[in-house]
């Protein structure tokens, strides 16, 4: 007689194991500057992001461990060759596939190069070539949440458990009512207090249908006025960001998304704009944050303070100030004929002088820069310090660790431009 055993069905072992958790372990891999290319080979300029990258990161993320049970992981680490390990390679396909599935990452298809000529045919598998070209890009989602998990640890390292907007002692006429109704006048949000603006037509006309509304009629409500603050925010991305042992620019990296989501989600009124500088300087989309490496480059910090300004002069805003993180001195100067001046051995006094003059016409413009160096060699100390002190900023001397926690509370503290 054939007997038929039933047991619960547990699921697969990849079901288990917390998505969030696990993209939380690979922001390093997502946000990767080029630092790991010392040791793994990877080219500090190349962005590509492959399948088989993502496989070893998620398995480096399971060894760390309190991923999925313990006697799961024994049993399937014992041989970490993926090659010849069917389980633990199926088991890193199904999480790349949830990854994918709850819109992490976005699967590009394979870009097979077909072999020049010369080569012999069956040299080199199609599917293991296909394979090894697959491609990933991480997505918006992904952004949003390595920026909210950034900025929920920084606040709570820093003993806050909730923020709000710049307020002020002034009052203004917006949507939340906070004081005494007014006079509309010209310019005014429109929020209408309705009673005291039917009052008095009904006392100018009298009690009759239909009330006549006239121009001083209209009455508006006050609420506290809330300041709102244009931000750019410079980041460094010379070569010395990786160098010394040390990744300056991945956690620069977390602490800009981290800003990005502070403001999307308590400051609607304030705007962030990303300014890289290295030899020269451009603008990039905070979307594209992630995708940025450092790259054999010098510092032109004059450059991204000409267009940092460029950006800040176009925003109508109470407050206009740059956020400069930096590890070392400027060294780079583009000249009136567009070429580029290199000087890597000290304070050059020609590219000091000249980015001491763009921080002048910052200062007259109104903007504040407030500069964070991740470096404390004495002629820099000297140097940022001058920075501050021309255009009333402040001036941090952190590290990539703390770099958050100063930078957000700094910008928390903001008031509008009288206070400053």
């Amino acid at each position: 007689m054939k007997f038929i055993r039933w047991s619960r069905y547990t699921g697969e072992p990849s079901d288990a194991v917390d998505l969030q958790e696990l993209v939380k372990r690979l922001s390093d891999f997502f946000l990767q500057s080029g630092f790991e290319s010392q040791f793994y080979g990877i080219s500090e300029m190349d962005p590509e992001r492959s399948m088989e990258k993502l496989r070893q990161a998620i398995l480096r993320a399971l060894q760390e461990g309190d991923l999925i049970p313990d006697e799961g992981m024994q049993e399937l680490l014992e041989n970490t060759d993926l090659s010849k390990n069917e389980q633990l390679r199926e088991l890193l396909d199904q999480l790349i596939e949830r990854l994918a599935q709850e819109g992490y990452i976005s699967p590009q298809p394979p870009q097979v190069t077909p072999p020049p000529e010369k080569t012999p045919r069956g040299q080199i598998g199609g599917h293991q070539d296909a394979q090894a070209q697959a491609r990933f890009e991480i997505t918006d989602k992904t952004l949003d949440f390595l920026g909210f998990k950034t900025l929920k640890d920084l606040l709570a390292s820093l003993g806050k458990s909730s923020f709000g907007r710049h307020d002020t002692r002034d009052l203004a006429t917006g949507v939340e009512s906070g004081g005494v109704s007014r006079h509309y006048q010209f310019g005014d949000t429109l929020n209408l207090d309705i009673s005291a603006t039917l009052f008095n037509a009904v006392r100018r006309e009298g009690a009759k249908v239909p009330i006549e509304l006239d121009y001083p009629d209209l009455m508006v409500h006050q609420c506290e006025y809330q300041s709102s603050c244009a931000t750019v925010l410079m980041l460094d991305c010379s070569h010395s960001m990786i160098l010394y042992g040390e990744d300056r620019f991945t956690p620069a990296k977390k602490v800009a998304l981290a800003l990005s989501h502070l403001i999307r989600t308590q400051y609607p009124g304030d705007s962030l704009h990303l300014v890289l500088f290295h030899d020269s300087a451009e603008e990039v989309p905070l979307g594209e944050l992630a995708r940025v490496q450092v790259g054999p480059y010098y510092t032109n910090t004059r450059e991204g303070l000409r267009l940092a300004q460029r950006i800040l002069m176009r925003q109508k805003k109470d407050m206009r100030q740059i956020v400069m993180i930096t590890d070392g001195k400027p060294s780079a100067l583009t000249l009136p004929d567009g070429r580029i001046y290199k000087n890597a051995f000290g304070l050059d006094p020609l590219v000091v002088t000249q980015t001491l003059e763009e921080v002048a016409k910052c200062r007259k413009a109104g903007i504040l820069i407030n500069t964070f160096m991740l470096a404390s060699e004495y002629s820099l100390v000297h140097f940022v310090q001058k920075v501050a002190e021309l255009c009333r900023g402040k001036a941090y001397f952190t590290t990539p660790y703390t770099l958050g926690q100063y930078l957000l509370m700094d910008y928390m503290q903001r008031k509008t431009r009288h206070i400053h």
